[in-house]
């Protein structure tokens, strides 16, 4: 399992491992939630695995969890990794200030 894998890089928001034939990077948000399928994901053009989110409409969503890079591919992976904890850092500022002043 990819717990098991070493980290070759590692964010606040992302675990980017060195698996057997792949690099897996692994969206940190996304722990516990479980994979219902293994698909193409549309913006990377890689294999991921996918779990359901709800809404507070009750419609479900399906998001990423992890993606399998070809390890030649070692740069897109940092480059998707980078996005990610920029993405993630500037929603945490927007909704979690920090007030302590």
């Amino acid at each position: 399992m990819s717990q098991d894998l070493p980290i070759i890089k590692k964010g606040s928001f992302y675990y980017l491992k060195d698996g057997p034939n792949e690099l897996i990077l692994e969206d940190r948000t996304k722990r516990g939630l479980t994979v219902r399928e293994q698909t193409m994901d549309e913006t990377y053009n890689v294999l991921a695995d996918k779990g359901m989110i709800h809404d507070m409409d009750g419609i479900g969503h399906w998001v990423p969890i992890r993606w399998y890079y070809p390890k030649k591919d070692y740069d897109t992976a940092v480059d998707h990794a980078e996005k990610m904890e920029k993405k993630y850092t500037e929603l945490r500022e927007l909704t979690c200030p920090d007030d302590s002043d």
